[in-house]
């Protein structure tokens, strides 16, 4: 996935989903006994032919290998055909609801974990507790906090494909020329690198963005501060964990390692082009800089504060909600949906990470990049499972971040005010989104 994918999806306003997702709200009560996912999922499809329309935003480099993943299952399955309709991020995130109160959405789809609980509470998509349980899949087979950010209200409504956090890229070429013979793990060894680079004349080697992915950023150190960036009562990232995190990020500006005002997409091009010697970027970027031809290596990121999280994102599988149900149609939607979850291995050549423990061990991640940051999947944190999150943290988290990497004011009082009104934000979401 290419970094102006997430970017679409990043840019997606809490108004532009409250007016796609009214479109839903209007549409509910005539369209929630329309689906019937009742009858036992045996596994196979032994109907007549079906095709089935999959919905997924895969536009990048990934989705090469998503295509490739769907003709083999149309290979495979002489009863069922699989059309794809890709599309970018942003659009699938905006189309989806209203397409779906009309009677027009997909037979089945995928999207970002981060979205499930929102369109979940809109009745967009449906509970699929019962393709889980047939496929035997449960919390043993994953981390505990990617399965369970898929359920909402006591139902589960995605299978995870795969798991995607942010990462720590360097250009070994200017490692070697500082002498930096590791890649650094924590506070002390990041700080030490810097100086080396800024030695060897590199002067500077860490640029920190201002926004996309700043807060991701932020959102890592604060874990690894032991905060936590959302509770019960609203808001909660403007915490001292949280404050502390965005102090640090505006300290690689004060302390000269990064420039003061770096533009979206800046520092990933500036690190791409051999301008600077490291940046924290998402997985997603692999097969972009393996074609670059740029001599780098791919590490986690640092634990600045005292513990071990990172920022990640997943993709998983849903079902949409029929105004008319086909069974047929759901029942070999659940067969695509598992034979894609068992043929994980081959999303791995996308950059991706499979979510299924099973997989990885059977040797999907041997020799691929991303290997690396596997082994610390058990770090990795994702948002929880709150309707409308997204829309808020982009009103509120991701202009507080920038405000305190800019040093527009301090990251205190950024923090502060951008709290207050994710409170305020989350509290009109409950009433929105049924509480």
């Amino acid at each position: 996935m290419k970094q102006k994918d997430f970017l679409g999806r990043r840019a997606i306003t809490a108004t532009a989903l409250g007016a796609a997702f009214m479109l839903v709200l209007a549409g509910c009560s005539a369209g929630e006994t329309g689906q019937t996912v009742s009858a036992p999922f045996t596994g196979e499809y032994t109907g007549p032919e079906v095709e089935l329309s999959y919905w997924n935003g895969f536009t990048g480099g990934d989705g090469p290998f998503m295509e490739t993943m769907v003709s083999e299952f149309n290979a495979e399955h002489d009863n069922i055909k699989v059309v794809s309709n890709t599309m970018q991020w942003v659009d699938f995130y905006q189309r989806l609801p209203a397409a779906v109160t009309a009677g027009e959405g997909p037979d089945v789809g995928v999207m970002h974990l981060d979205q499930l609980a929102t369109n979940a509470a809109r009745n967009v998509i449906v509970p699929i507790d019962d393709l889980a349980e047939e496929l035997g899949l449960t919390s043993d087979d994953f981390t505990e906090e990617v399965w369970d950010a898929g359920v909402y209200k006591d139902a589960r409504y995605g299978i995870p494909l795969d798991v995607h956090s942010l990462a720590m890229y360097y250009n070994t070429e200017h490692f070697a020329a500082a002498g930096i013979t590791e890649a650094p793990t924590d506070a002390a060894s990041f700080q030490d690198a810097l100086d080396k680079l800024q030695a060897a004349g590199f002067e500077t080697p860490f640029w920190m963005p201002t926004r996309w992915p700043s807060h991701l950023m932020n959102l890592s150190l604060l874990w690894q501060n032991g905060g936590e960036p959302y509770g019960d009562d609203g808001a909660t990232f403007d915490s001292a964990a949280g404050v502390e995190a965005l102090e640090w990020q505006r300290s690689m500006v004060d302390d000269g390692y990064s420039p003061s005002d770096v533009a979206i997409d800046s520092q990933y091009v500036a690190f791409k082009n051999g301008e600077t010697s490291i940046t924290w970027d998402g997985i997603w970027q692999i097969n972009d800089l393996a074609q670059s031809g740029l001599p780098y290596a791919v590490a986690p990121i640092p634990t600045i504060g005292e513990t071990d999280a990172v920022w990640a994102n997943s993709h998983n599988f849903f079902l949409p909600r029929q105004s008319t149900a086909d069974q047929n149609k759901v029942d070999a939607s659940k067969v695509f949906i598992a034979w894609m979850s068992e043929q994980s291995a081959e999303w791995a050549g996308s950059g991706m990470i499979p979510a299924r423990q099973s997989v990885r061990d059977a040797g999907a991640l041997e020799g691929l990049p991303q290997e690396v940051i596997a082994g610390t999947i058990d770090s990795m944190r994702f948002l929880p499972p709150i309707p409308g999150i997204g829309g808020v943290q982009a009103e509120t988290l991701e202009i507080a971040v920038a405000d305190g990497v800019q040093g527009a004011t301090t990251p205190s009082e950024a923090l502060k005010k951008a709290a207050d009104s994710a409170t305020q934000l989350m509290d009109d979401n409950k009433a929105s989104f049924g509480g």
